[in-house]
Parts: C-alpha cells; structure tokens; sequence
C-alpha cells in the first residue's frame, strides 16, 4: 500500500516562507536553498515550500485550493493556537467555531494557503 507523508506547497518566496512556518511551527528547516525549503514536523510529517516559478511540470493551481489540517487535543488548544497566531499576525480566516466535525479555526500563511487547527468532535 502507498503511504503518504509530505506535502509540497507552491510559494511566491521559499525563503520567506520558511521564515513564516519556522515562527510559527516553532522549528527550523532540514533543507533550504532559494528554491525549495523543507521542514520535517513533530509527527514526521514534510513540509515542502517549492517555488512556484521552477516547479515542474508547472502547476495552475496556487493557494487556497486545499487546506493543511493540524489537529490540537481540545477546544482550549484551539483556542490558546488562535490567540497565539493572531498576536503573530497570521491571517485569520475563521474564527473558532464549533462544526460538525469538531471545534476550529483557519488561517492563511502569506501564499492563501489554508490552515485549520481542529478539536476532533468526540464520538
């Protein structure tokens, strides 16, 4: 079976948005050149930040098409992420919210790329 574990996201700006994900994933990159950053998370998970003027095959589909969703243990950690990111000036497109899903809110980095921390709903 395949497996997938990193995810490449187009950016105006690697550099810049490594600067970004650094802050505010509190962690550095494993690679960087100023064409392709690339973090490897807590959980193992990659994160690639790929020039969108060098990947190829070209790619017509920027930001916003998708969303990194990151998981948080309950409702007060999506809160305590909201008022950390918002002191951090991270673009917040959705306050906290209870959905069917569980409790969330979602940001935007600098490219529109969607980020939504999420409380699981308990079962």
């Amino acid at each position: 079976m395949l497996d997938t574990n990193f995810v490449l996201l187009y950016v105006e700006n690697p550099l810049a948005s490594a600067a970004f994900y650094a802050d505010l994933f509190e962690t550095k990159p494993v690679e960087s050149s100023p064409t392709f950053v690339m973090f490897v998370l807590e959980g193992g998970q990659k994160l690639g930040l790929w020039s969108r003027e060098t990947v190829e095959p070209a790619a017509a589909i920027t930001g916003g098409g998708a969303e990194l969703a990151i998981p948080v243990a309950n409702a007060e950690a999506v809160r305590a992420a909201h008022r950390d990111w918002s002191r951090r000036k991270v673009k917040i497109l959705q306050a906290p919210t209870q959905m069917d899903f569980g409790y969330t809110f979602t940001a935007a980095d600098p490219d529109g790329h969607r980020l939504r921390v999420f409380a699981p709903a308990q079962a």
